[in-house]
């Protein structure tokens, strides 16, 4: 907190007072000028949870995958129809946990169709298709991570 001259004394009241209207209000910052004096009051706020944690299931069903998969990762993104990762995040299939998925292996999608989203920093980017064609793969399951450049989907 920087500290301001002044020629007036410090009122620690009405600190306090803007503090419990902090509290009251839920904001997390609050400023107080008159021309002549200036307080600023602010805390930190805890980060809030934007989307529920999937179930652990598929994270559990994926797990004994992981090696097989990984060697098919690395055959996937030299594979020319290839859908990469443009970020670090986690991949979700679905809008939302119990709705049908964006595209499924075999079905048909057109240039632009929304293929997936990616969490990254509480939002949700949609990765769609680069180019109209067939899902022949799709390379992650619903809630993992996935990095920059990983290879998602298979279009042919």
């Amino acid at each position: 907190m920087r500290k301001i001259m002044s020629t007036k004394p410090f009122d620690s009241e009405l600190v306090r007072s803007l503090a419990k209207l902090l509290d009251e209000t839920n904001l997390t910052e609050i400023e107080y000028d008159t021309g002549s004096i200036r307080i600023r009051v602010a805390r930190q706020s805890a980060p809030m949870a934007m989307h529920p944690v999937p179930p652990a299931m598929p994270a559990v069903a994926a797990a004994p995958v992981s090696q097989p998969a990984t060697v098919a990762h690395d055959d996937a993104a030299s594979h020319p129809g290839a859908v990469t990762s443009p970020m670090v995040g986690v991949a979700y299939l679905s809008p939302e946990p119990t709705a049908p998925k964006f595209a499924d292996v075999g079905s048909t999608v057109s240039e632009g169709q929304t293929l997936m989203l990616i969490e990254a920093m509480k939002t949700f980017n949609p990765i769609r298709a680069p180019r109209g064609g067939k899902v022949t793969r799709i390379l992650v399951v619903d809630g993992q991570p996935v990095e920059f450049g990983e290879p998602l989907v298979i279009i042919e």
